[in-house]
């Protein structure tokens, strides 16, 4: 993980691991990766098929301005699967992990569906979530130009090896960084019967069109407090003109293009987003472009 880190050009400022640390929200057991630090809470919430893992390059970057803590949600990671995934239940698991770690006040950092889950905690709890980020989601997003890497995430099978799971995932996107591909593979399976690799993650598909719904309320939900929109620079699932929209249509919201990043910008250029953190968690502004 630093290795693959440093290569990224993220400066760690502590190579300690993070605690991981486990409780139970109505029969769910949840997930969730302490790195500590200093300065305001900041819980972190990754986006489909992903886990908290997503974040780890970023914490460690990141982890002398803000105390920071990364959710598996639940279905995702090494949370507990489910038979209720809705954005209201995610986000009350949010609010618990809040509550669980003595956090009265937080910054919220969502990619994605994490992003979508961010903004109903600050709608339905504005005494707890301070600023909000929002990574590469707003209304008017293309999720069909991921249809194949969508597709891909959503349909892993046990292997033989990571290195298989990797190269397959290379041929669907033939543009990411091998090494960060191998490190995102390595925290989604674990070691299954037979010297086999087993997905950690629930294989039910998600409700789309709720989460699609869930999206287009965005607006709606983020009129209380200051909001950073941070796009990947070569992202085809939120285009430039849609994001500028977004963010002209909200009283305090700004919006930071992050250079060198698709969709999941906290994996392709985790060093020019955690510049770009840095402002906004250490309350110097609602964002900063690079």
């Amino acid at each position: 993980m630093i290795e693959t880190a440093v290569s990224l050009g993220v400066r760690v400022h502590d190579p300690a691991p993070p605690a991981d640390l486990f409780f139970f929200r109505g029969g769910c057991r949840l997930h969730v990766r302490d790195w500590g630090g200093p300065g305001p809470a900041v819980l972190l919430l990754h986006g489909g098929a992903l886990s908290a893992h997503t974040w780890d390059f970023v914490c460690l970057g990141l982890r002398d301005a803000a105390r920071l803590v990364a959710l598996d949600l639940r279905g995702h990671g090494d949370s507990d699967w489910s038979d209720d995934y809705r954005i209201a239940t995610m986000a009350e698991d949010v609010v618990a992990v809040a509550g669980h770690l003595g956090l009265d006040r937080v910054r919220l950092v969502g990619m994605s569906l994490g992003g979508v889950v961010a903004a109903h905690v600050a709608a339905a709890h504005p005494g707890l979530v301070e600023r909000l980020v929002l990574v590469d989601v707003a209304p008017g997003v293309d999720f069909g130009s991921t249809g194949r890497a969508r597709a891909f995430m959503a349909g892993l099978e046990p292997a033989a090896s990571l290195d298989a799971v990797v190269d397959a995932a290379l041929r669907v996107s033939p543009r990411a960084d091998r090494g960060t591909l191998t490190y995102r593979m390595s925290t989604l399976f674990r070691p299954g019967p037979g010297g086999m690799w087993v997905p950690k993650g629930d294989p039910r598909p998600p409700d789309f069109p709720a989460i699609l719904a869930a999206i287009e309320r965005l607006g709606a939900q983020l009129t209380a407090l200051p909001v950073l929109l941070v796009r990947g620079g070569r992202s085809r699932v939120l285009p430039q003109a849609t994001a500028e929209r977004f963010v002209q249509h909200l009283p305090d919201a700004r919006l930071a293009v992050v250079p060198d990043a698709g969709h999941i910008v906290q994996e392709d250029n985790p060093a020019a987003l955690t510049e770009v953190l840095r402002a906004f968690v250490g309350g110097r502004g609602a964002g900063y472009g690079v």
